[in-house]
């Protein structure tokens, strides 16, 4: 019985670090970029976008779909990057098993 508890107690304290660890991805942030930098894009580990940055010689009114896919570029890979760093984060408690739902 004195081993249930202990347990018990080591999986609380498992879920707390959790918890929190998902909470402190919300204030790590990620940068992506497409072009060479001419478009770059923020987001936070919660793969909420955050900023989005378009460097003049970007635009150009003649060939707007370019533009539109440098957009697409940055943000794919600042989701990327955000996916690499909660894997990474929560990855400590999961022994990198992934587990729906989770991150």
């Amino acid at each position: 019985m004195n081993n249930m508890n202990q347990m018990m107690k080591q999986v609380k304290k498992m879920q707390e670090q959790m918890l929190k660890a998902q909470e402190e991805l919300g204030s790590k942030t990620v940068e992506g970029s497409s072009g060479g930098g001419v478009v770059t894009v923020q987001v936070n580990g919660h793969k909420k976008l955050l900023s989005i940055e378009i460097k003049p010689e970007a635009v150009d009114p003649e060939d707007v779909e370019m533009l539109q896919d440098l957009v697409i570029t940055a943000v794919n890979d600042a989701l990327t990057k955000a996916e690499e760093l909660a894997s990474a984060d929560m990855g400590k408690f999961t022994g990198g098993m992934k587990i729906p739902g989770l991150f």
